[in-house]
């Protein structure tokens, strides 16, 4: 499967909207179990032909604004068993799955969480989280605010999933959020698609990678 292609164009605008020392780019669940074949989605065969393209975005996406002074966050999930979802265990029962077969995604100190594609560089706020929104159970509104930012470029995996959850959560929050449609990806092409149009109709304003860069050239 190759990733699915999303024609955008740059909103008139968009460097004033964007301005670096009001937003932050936040990299979603970029982690091995979600995006390496060695990850357990990976060995257990899940396609995972959509996220290189989608990991070399997001990183063109966190060099240019690394380099503009934009502020740079990593969300991803952190499990334990003691914090597994109770609601999620039940509805896989209530499916017919057993929540307690296989590996669990992303256990805390362990391989599978380690971030992949763009990493944390010193200084940059790591978050960890539970649950698929990135704002549940989490310090990450107030850490955004007391950074001064109200904008956010979402990026990460997956689109339909975490990425979704977090945009719409950040929209309730009062942030301007924009979602780059290359730096994002899921597993199978109609649901990355489907995903950014809602979001597009509801919370966002979808853009590339590259015209975030275009836009912040000569910012910093």
């Amino acid at each position: 499967m190759n990733a699915a292609v999303v024609e955008t164009k740059a909103p008139e605008g968009l460097a004033g909207w964007i301005e670096p020392a009001r937003t932050a780019v936040v990299v979603v669940d970029m982690q091995v179990d979600f995006a390496a074949p060695e990850g357990v989605l990976g060995a257990a065969g899940v396609d995972l032909s959509s996220v290189p393209p989608a990991l070399a975005a997001a990183e063109t996406l966190v060099d240019a604004a690394r380099e503009a002074g934009a502020k740079v966050v990593f969300v991803g999930l952190q499990t334990r068993a003691e914090t597994d979802s109770p609601a999620w265990r039940e509805r896989m029962v209530r499916r017919g799955g057993d929540p307690d077969s296989g590996s669990a995604l992303c256990r805390a100190d362990e391989t599978g969480s380690d971030f992949y594609g763009p990493t944390p560089q010193p200084g940059e706020l790591v978050v960890g989280k539970t649950r698929y929104s990135g704002f549940v159970g989490t310090d990450l509104d107030a850490q955004l605010k007391a950074m001064g930012v109200d904008t956010l470029i979402v990026c990460g995996l997956t689109t339909e999933c975490c990425v979704d959850c977090t945009v719409r959560d950040a929209f309730h929050l009062d942030y301007h959020v924009f979602v780059p449609t290359d730096a994002c990806a899921a597993y199978e092409d109609d649901l990355h698609t489907s995903s950014l149009k809602s979001l597009e109709l509801n919370c966002a304003i979808l853009v590339t990678a590259d015209q975030v860069a275009a836009a912040w050239q000569g910012a910093a």
